[in-house]
């Protein structure tokens, strides 16, 4: 019972952290699984409605802005990431960390793949699942601040994004402990 965990939505300026765990199914092979970032947004979402009805066992944690500004970003990936691995039913008995680092806490033995949503199947799985989830939240952010573009650049801080928050401001959901939005505000 190996799960794969990846998170997404470390560098936006707005919105939740985003961690997945997964752990497949060997009997429900499901091609075409690559890093979320290597996939077209059809093809993600997709995949992502396969790995839901395939998967032996998924979780998905959002971690808002106030969770990133109250804990940092760091200590908030890990906190998703612990919580998606707790949520997981049936529970792993190994876990695969995409990064370079292992949450403290988790209570179940796990190592970190460098790459490995490029290489380990499970955590494709969670990288795909976490980015849908995200890239879904942004675009229903989207429909209440259409006018920051939350659509296209996905709360990255993009030169549109960035000229939008200077006309127009933070809205709730920025993170107001990272420094572009924190500087906007000292203004």
């Amino acid at each position: 019972m190996i799960a794969g965990v990846d998170e997404v939505g470390r560098g936006p300026l707005v919105g939740p952290v985003v961690a997945a765990a997964v752990i497949l199914n060997p009997q429900c092979r499901i091609d075409g699984l690559a890093d979320s970032k290597a996939l077209s947004p059809a093809r993600r979402d997709a995949l992502a409605e396969q790995i839901h009805r395939d998967a032996l066992g998924l979780c998905v944690v959002a971690l808002d802005a106030a969770d990133v500004d109250r804990l940092n970003i760091l200590q908030a990936t890990f906190e998703a990431m612990r919580q998606a691995v707790a949520g997981l039913n049936p529970q792993p008995t190994h876990v695969l960390i995409d990064g370079n680092r292992v949450p403290p806490g988790l209570g179940v033995s796990a190592e970190a793949v460098v790459k490995g949503d490029q290489s380990k199947a499970s955590i494709s799985a969670a990288s795909i699942v976490a980015k849908v989830y995200r890239d879904r939240w942004c675009l229903a952010y989207h429909q209440q601040y259409p006018e920051y573009g939350f659509d296209r650049h996905k709360g990255y801080p993009t030169a549109e994004h960035m000229t939008r928050l200077r006309e127009l401001g933070v809205t709730p959901e920025h993170r107001r402990s990272f420094k572009p939005v924190a500087q906007l505000q000292l203004l």
